[in-house]
Formats: C-alpha cells, sequence, structure tokens
C-alpha cells in the first residue's frame, strides 16, 4: 500500500519506530475502511504522512496518517470546530488508527506567494478565527523557560515576565505559517495541519515572523511585518510583542540545545527585536 520514507520519524518521541513499521498496515486498514483508492505518490512532513486517494465515488481526498502527542492529539476536534472555515475540512477520523480523511488541496502554499498576499490572506484567517474556544482539556501555555548562558539575563527576565500576562482561551493554531496554507477549491486559501491550543490569538504571530525571515530588511523589516500582521489580523500589539517575546527565546534556548545554529540566531534576533519594540 505505502512505502515509508527511509529516515522518517527519527525526530518523534519513544515508541515511534514502531508506529513508523506499523503505518503500511495502518494504511491498508484506513483505506479498507473508507474504501479508499490511492491516487498518487506518499507526501510526508515531520509527523505525518499523508497519501492522496479517490472515495468510492470517486472524489479525491487525502489519507493522513499522524503520530499522536500532546501537540496532535485534539487536531481532529479543531478541524471539527473550524468546520472547514478557511481551513481544510475533515471528511473522516479514526482514533483507533491515527488516521484522518481529509478534503484534497492544491500543494500550492503561501509560500510561492508575495508576503504581502500571504499576510493579507493569514490576517484575514486570524480575523475569521477569534471568535472560537478552545474546549476544557485542551493544551496551555506552560511558561519553562529556564537559563542558558548565551541567553542574555536582561533578555531572558523581559521573556518571564512576558509570559507571566494572563492568557485568553481562543481557540489557536500553534503551527499558523505560509507553507501550512495551501491553495483549495472550495476556498482560494485553506489552513492544514492546525496544532490546537487554548490561548490568545497573538501567540501565533512568531512563526509568521521566523517564517520567511530571510526576506526581511533587518529590524526595520521586522517593525513592518510585525505590524502589518497585527494590523490585518486585528491583534493586540502589546500581547504580540509579549507572545513574540516569550516564545522567541523559548526557541532560542531549544534551538541551541538541538544543535540548530540558524534558526537559534532567528530567534535571537526577534527576541532581541521585540525587547527593543
Amino acid at each position: 500500500m505505502i512505502t515509508v520514507p527511509e529516515g522518517f520519524g527519527r525526530e518523534l518521541g519513544e515508541g515511534a519506530p514502531e508506529w513508523v513499521a506499523r503505518l503500511p498496515t495502518l494504511a491498508t486498514k484506513a483505506c479498507a475502511r473508507w474504501q479508499l483508492t490511492p491516487d498518487g505518490p506518499l507526501m510526508h512532513g515531520l509527523c505525518a504522512v499523508v497519501l492522496p486517494v479517490r472515495r468510492a465515488d470517486g472524489h479525491p481526498a487525502v489519507l493522513k496518517l499522524t503520530w499522536v502527542d500532546r501537540e496532535t492529539e485534539h487536531e481532529p476536534l479543531a478541524l471539527r470546530l473550524y468546520d472547514g472555515d478557511g481551513v481544510v475540512r475533515l471528511l473522516g477520523h479514526d482514533a483507533e488508527l491515527g488516521a484522518l480523511l481529509l478534503e484534497r488541496l492544491d500543494q500550492h502554499s503561501l509560500d510561492d506567494e508575495p508576503i504581502e498576499l500571504a499576510i493579507s490572506v493569514i490576517g484575514g484567517l486570524l480575523r475569521r478565527h477569534r471568535h472560537l474556544r478552545a474546549p476544557d482539556g485542551f493544551r496551555r501555555f506552560q511558561d519553562t523557560l529556564k537559563d542558558h548562558p548565551a541567553v542574555p539575563r536582561t533578555v531572558l527576565d523581559a521573556a518571564r515576565e512576558a509570559g507571566t500576562r494572563p492568557m485568553g482561551t481562543s481557540l489557536v493554531n500553534e503551527d499558523l505559517h505560509y507553507r501550512n496554507v495551501l491553495r483549495g477549491d472550495r476556498e482560494p486559501w485553506l489552513v492544514i495541519d492546525p496544532k490546537p491550543l487554548s490561548a490568545d490569538p497573538e501567540y501565533c504571530v512568531i512563526p509568521l515572523l521566523w517564517n520567511r525571515f530571510g526576506e526581511l530588511d533587518g529590524h526595520r523589516g521586522l517593525t513592518d511585518r510585525f505590524r502589518a500582521l497585527c494590523d490585518v489580523g486585528e491583534l493586540d500589539v502589546a500581547k504580540a510583542r509579549d507572545w513574540t517575546l516569550q516564545r522567541a527565546v523559548a526557541n532560542w534556548i531549544w534551538c541551541l540545545e538541538e544543535d540548530l545554529p540558524d534558526q537559534a540566531a532567528i530567534c535571537a534576533e526577534i527576541a532581541r527585536w521585540a525587547v527593543r519594540s
């Protein structure tokens, strides 16, 4: 049914090798349950494989088999809450198999579009979704900042203080970025792969800064993109700045620990910008 790419799943948690080994069986079972016919090459991200399929009525869809952890466990529920409003539509879910049946989208993303269009589209999506509330039990923000010799004390203290801001309970996509918004037929652009969180909408700004970071013109460019996102998305500037600072420092430390110097440098620049803004 499927051949899993070599190396897939190496960055996942305990039990991942066994899950990866079972993926061909899981795909076969899911296709049998939903009467699906494979219809294209297997695709994958960091924690899921995606198989284009045809349903029994001939309509295209995709079968997504996801590694279930704290970040992904509520994805099916979040998709039901979004109900296709600017987000890929959930057609079926099998919790036992970790399988989601989703509408099929074009692989052309906002990462391939001019940044002005990308910000306009994502800002509109943020406005549309800000009224949604996360159910009880959804993952919440936790302040886990720790000391690191590479992070200046003034920056770390400012980030810790920012992390004490009372957090809202909106349904937030923690991993909203340009590559996760694809061209669709039902709507021009639809979000995929939500990592749901109960939080402030402003919490999700930073992926839109560190992605396509190379297009920015230094601190002035950071300021311009940040202000554009807050303006189009109708976000609270102070909240957005605080959560951007907190997440920049948290990810800066994580990248240093994972030996990802390029990403660490980007987070460090965003953190220093946020402190001075």
